[in-house]
């Protein structure tokens, strides 16, 4: 039984992926008693961290990858009124309210992510996480490097939860916080929440710190904010069915200000009859996509899969049902190692002919044959490279393959299901390099945080192997802020 006494605290955290981990440890740190609320049960605490290869887009442990700040700044918004944006050359206590209430990235806030980036590692590396080097799913070289967390998100889970007990962080399992409690003057003070028999919990403490994840284990959320699409979209591993938005919207309705791209997500794409986590197929582009017309509706590849399938998954959502279909033909067992770049456990459904697979996958097998007679036709000679953007295009047909385009003519024909999977969801809560929440009216919503997938970061594209990082960073600024109050 909890009694009123035992739920009192200095800063009580919502989550325990790693920004809710780093957050806590970095408070007991600093001396503060420390809560943290999961939804989940003990086995399968940690939201999607847990799941996650906790790759990081690094070339060491002290260097970012060249390409960090470009895609983070690029990515920052979207036609942010000239005025505004010149405004925030000066110092961050000059800026109007309505400029640190704008729902883009502070180039501030930009800056302090780079920087604090390598010091972050080597803090959770002092916390007993160790680092190396990244796998990959492709055939070509990534744009830029990855570094990786050994053992995973898992290991980041099990290391990070291990050292937060030994300092005396309480961890409360099975527990749900609800909405955000606050004093007659505003400041949050404390959330409520259930237990696993739904009985209601009050969490008292000088702060808040939401680290609770996105909303892609919420359908309505991911409808109402993305889109139709969303109906089709599922989490691509189990812990991100934990993460339902509510320390989004329970800071929402305190008038927090909102940041990132509410309408779009990081997403994969993956194999819908598998339940394994991340069941990517990334092979796609030495074959055609179809949709259930039988119809192409992309260029396949544009260039290296790394840095073009978020575009591709997004438009597979828009399609009929939501799905696509890679057709391979047997040419692709002469690519050494292709099955590298698929980590579906279930196999290609594969037959002597396309009509076959048509009737047992549902797609048009009239249009899909007449589809792939005009891309053969379209092929060029050439030499065909399949670990090097080989220029092998199309020609005349529309939309163009740009590269890797070999006539699909050797039976037996393969074919994987692709569907969009809702890695994480963009949007979140406006904050500052404190990790603080800020209202609509620019100011900061007193006693609240918000580290991980539950900030806005991101706008239009993710910059990949960040958001690990992202969690690092805030969670453990966070921690150390709230500590001090």
């Amino acid at each position: 039984m909890v009694s009123g006494d035992d739920l009192n605290f200095d800063v009580v955290v919502v989550g325990c992926g790693v920004a809710g981990l780093s957050a806590a440890v970095a408070a007991a740190d600093a001396g503060a008693k420390v809560a943290v609320l999961e939804r989940a049960t003990y086995d399968e605490r940690g939201g999607n961290t847990r799941y996650t290869e906790a790759y990081l887009r690094m070339k060491s442990e002290t260097e970012l990858s060249h390409d960090f700040e470009s895609l983070l700044m690029n990515n920052s918004g979207y036609y942010t009124q000239p005025d505004f944006v010149e405004s925030t050359i000066q110092d961050y206590d000059n800026w109007s309210p309505i400029v640190r209430a704008l729902p883009f990235t502070d180039p501030e806030l930009i800056s302090f992510f780079i920087d604090s980036v390598p010091d972050a590692v080597a803090w959770l590396k002092q916390h007993g996480i160790t680092f190396g080097e990244a796998g990959f799913y492709g055939l070509t070289p990534r744009p830029s490097p990855r570094i990786a967390v050994n053992g995973g998100g898992w290991q980041l889970v099990e290391t990070m939860t291990a050292y937060a007990e030994k300092a005396g962080v309480r961890f409360f399992y099975e527990t749900t916080a609800g909405d955000l409690i606050q004093t007659a003057a505003g400041k949050v003070c404390g959330v409520t929440a259930t237990d696993p028999k739904n009985a209601p919990l009050r969490f008292y403490g000088k702060s808040v710190i939401l680290a609770s994840g996105g909303f892609q284990g919420n359908p309505e959320m991911v409808v109402r904010y993305i889109g139709p699409k969303g109906r089709y979209l599922r989490p691509v591993a189990r812990g991100g069915y934990y993460n339902k938005g509510e320390g989004i919207s329970m800071a929402l309705r305190l008038g927090a200000a909102p940041s990132g791209d509410y309408a779009e997500y990081h997403g994969q794409p993956v194999d819908p009859r598998s339940s394994v986590t991340e069941a990517l197929v990334m092979i796609y582009p030495y074959g055609i996509l179809i949709n259930r017309d039988g119809k192409r509706f992309i260029d396949e590849a544009p260039g290296t899969i790394d840095a073009h399938y978020e575009e591709t998954i997004r438009l597979i959502a828009e399609q009929k049902k939501g799905i696509a279909y890679c057709i391979l033909d047997d040419k692709i067992n002469r690519i050494k190692n292709w099955k590298r770049c698929v980590r579906s456990d279930m196999p290609p459904e594969t037959a002597p002919d396309i009509q076959t697979l048509a009737a047992k996958l549902g797609f048009d097998a009239e249009t899909a044959q007449q589809t792939i007679d005009e891309y053969n036709r379209a092929c060029t000679s050439g030499a065909f490279n399949p670990e090097a953007l080989d220029g092998l295009a199309t020609k005349g047909l529309s939309p163009r393959k740009s590269n890797w385009a070999m006539p699909l003519d050797t039976p037996p024909f393969h074919i994987y299901p692709i569907i969009s999977a809702n890695t994480f969801t963009l949007g979140g809560l406006k904050v500052n390099v404190n990790g603080q929440v800020i209202k609509n009216e620019g100011c900061i919503l007193p006693g609240l945080y918000a580290a991980g997938e539950t900030i806005g970061l991101y706008y239009g594209r993710y910059a990949g192997a960040t958001s690990v990082l992202r969690g690092a960073v805030f969670g453990r600024r966070a921690g150390e802020h709230a500590a001090s109050q």
